[in-house]
């Protein structure tokens, strides 16, 4: 299958998330952006139209679609609000890794109320002194009998607050070298010896919480280990943030095409000189450099969408989808702004938003110049000589 080549379903699932963006969100979106509301109003209808489900199997009430569709799916509702797009964010990857390597109980427990949304789910990687270095955390899960002991941290945990199960990266055993072969993705509810904070202010990702974790003798059972068997994490994790840097890829595509069509809509109300601000050679410049790049971006975020759906390794086309897309909806954003000129500063139109918004695709998911490391390691692995 080509690309970014959608079956009838999947591109009517594409169709019903643009119409409900254009219809229900755009419209509002200042209603709970400005304030940091968080949008029950939006998150219930996603549920409804089984958003939450996109990644979970059929056969547990999921819709199922490829990664191609999901991620046409994340394009459209960051193009109404980045924020709903990181709702299911870190819930589709849980639901991805579930249904790929959790056991048939943790599989029938937890994947039916993902698929309706009842339970919403997040990763907990993040740390407050490790930061993308994943392989220097000190959460731990200690074994005790029939259960585990977690303490430590987390931080920048989005949906923390309304998350129903937690992804949690820890390490299981502290004598593991090198460490990653020592860690393991716990299954964990919210409960006692576990702390939601507020939710951290932020630039931009408004409405929806970014929160700390503080895990302080949290028990589970063994049953909560991912796939039932522990120090396996590492691997099953680094295969979820395949589909999650492509889901920031797709977000940056959102941002991008909002900003992007913003700006065109623009440069042909707007007048000067006795002519569409478009027609002067520079602003009709900044225009084709928007639109290419945004072309070129979805193409590496299909494309890397196409190579998970087939199976095959994906982290270095992850990695280059969510680079490029993510550096290209910044400058997307501010190239948006030169458009509006002093428009473009005010908050009565929208491409300041898309310039708050953007950064977090850069930062997110792993920074860049992570991306950057993973595909220069991957490209040698590939071509060794």
């Amino acid at each position: 299958m080509p690309a970014g080549t959608l079956t009838a379903d999947e591109q009517q699932m594409v169709e019903l998330v643009s119409e409900f963006v254009d219809e229900r969100v755009r419209p509002r979106v200042r209603d709970y952006e400005q304030d940091d509301i968080y949008p029950e109003e939006f998150i219930e209808e996603m549920k409804r139209l089984g958003f939450f489900g996109l990644l979970a199997p059929a056969e547990y009430g999921g819709v199922d679609v490829s990664t191609a569709c999901f991620a046409r799916v994340t394009e459209e509702l960051a193009r109404g609000w980045m924020s709903l797009a990181g709702a299911i964010g870190g819930h589709s990857v849980i639901s991805y890794l579930i249904r790929t390597f959790g056991t048939d109980a943790q599989k029938q427990k937890y994947l039916p109320g993902m698929a309706d949304g009842s339970i919403r789910a997040t990763m907990a990687l993040t740390e407050p002194g490790g930061g993308s270095d994943l392989q220097a955390m000190r959460t731990t899960a200690t074994a005790d009998g029939d259960e585990w002991s977690i303490n430590g941290s987390k931080t920048w945990i989005s949906n923390a607050a309304h998350s129903g199960l937690f992804g949690l990266l820890c390490i299981t055993d502290r004598d593991a070298t090198p460490a990653h072969r020592g860690m393991s993705v716990i299954l964990t509810e919210p409960g006692a010896g576990l702390v939601v904070s507020k939710k951290l202010p932020k630039l931009g990702y408004r409405g929806v919480e970014a929160c700390e974790l503080a895990f302080d003798g949290r028990r589970v059972g063994n049953d909560a280990v991912l796939g039932g068997v522990p120090n396996k994490g590492w691997a099953h994790m680094m295969r979820g943030l395949e589909v999650g840097r492509i889901q920031v890829a797709a977000r940056a595509l959102g941002v991008g095409q909002a900003a992007l069509d913003d700006a065109v809509r623009y440069a042909q109300e707007r007048e000067s000189f006795g002519k569409p601000i478009w027609k002067h050679q520079s602003v009709g410049n900044l225009l084709a450099d928007m639109a290419t790049k945004q072309r070129a971006a979805r193409l590496l975020t299909l494309d890397a969408a196409e190579k998970l759906d087939a199976g095959e390794r994906a982290d270095m086309e992850a990695g280059m989808a969510k680079l490029f897309a993510s550096e290209t909806a910044m400058q997307i954003a501010l190239d948006a702004i030169r458009v509006h000129g002093g428009y473009g500063y005010s908050k009565e139109y929208d491409v300041e938003r898309y310039f708050r918004d953007a950064p977090l695709m850069i930062v997110g998911e792993g920074t860049n110049e992570i991306q950057r490391n993973v595909i220069a390691a991957q490209l040698i692995a590939r071509n060794p000589i």
